[in-house]
């Protein structure tokens, strides 16, 4: 009972870290794409066979220049900390979802281990609670925000990790972002 009340705390203490961060983000300038991003973003190569085959959440949108996950991994990978992106759509699978309302969801970017976390604007629409690996189109801003050495130790403590792994935490963390006014999710 008690890791389930903790690892809430720990889930809710990140949900609203990462909401300071949009907000923080989003009085920042968006600055100016670059040609490198604006390479990827301009020939996505996703293909959707059958959209009649995905059900929406949020708003709809036309399907064009959508990006597969290893492409959303590429343009993250040519983003830094407070970079913006908008109108971007891209194909992945889900990874986990909130299990509480479904207000948030990881996706695969196709980098091992590394994932996006999804959230949706204005918090209009959430997605089913066993939305796990199903195949989804989201379309919204992909954006990188920072995660400083102070708050990963916070968490790090707050998941009870020993003193020692505690202290090799020396570097801050990049969060891979994406804001979401749509998706459509594959039915199985």
């Amino acid at each position: 009972m008690r890791k389930t009340i903790f690892a809430s705390l720990i889930l809710l203490t990140f949900t609203l870290s990462v909401n300071a961060q949009i907000n923080k983000v989003e009085k920042a300038k968006t600055e100016k794409i670059s040609k490198s991003q604006s390479k990827i973003i301009n020939n996505g190569t996703a293909k959707i066979e059958n959209l009649n085959d995905y059900e929406v959440f949020g708003e709809s949108f036309d399907i064009k220049n959508t990006l597969t996950k290893n492409e959303l991994g590429n343009l993250y990978d040519n983003m830094k900390n407070g970079d913006v992106v908008n109108n971007i759509q891209f194909v992945s699978t889900i990874e986990s979802v909130c299990k509480k309302k479904g207000c948030w969801m990881r996706v695969d970017l196709g980098k091992g281990e590394e994932q996006s976390f999804v959230r949706f604007k204005d918090y209009a629409f959430f997605m089913p609670l066993d939305g796990e690996k199903s195949n989804v189109v989201v379309h919204g801003k992909a954006f990188v925000s920072e995660l400083s050495v102070a708050k990963l130790r916070h968490y790090a403590e707050d998941e009870g990790k020993s003193k020692e792994e505690i202290a090799k935490i020396t570097k801050p963390q990049l969060l891979y972002n994406f804001e979401a006014d749509g998706v459509y999710l594959k039915q199985n």
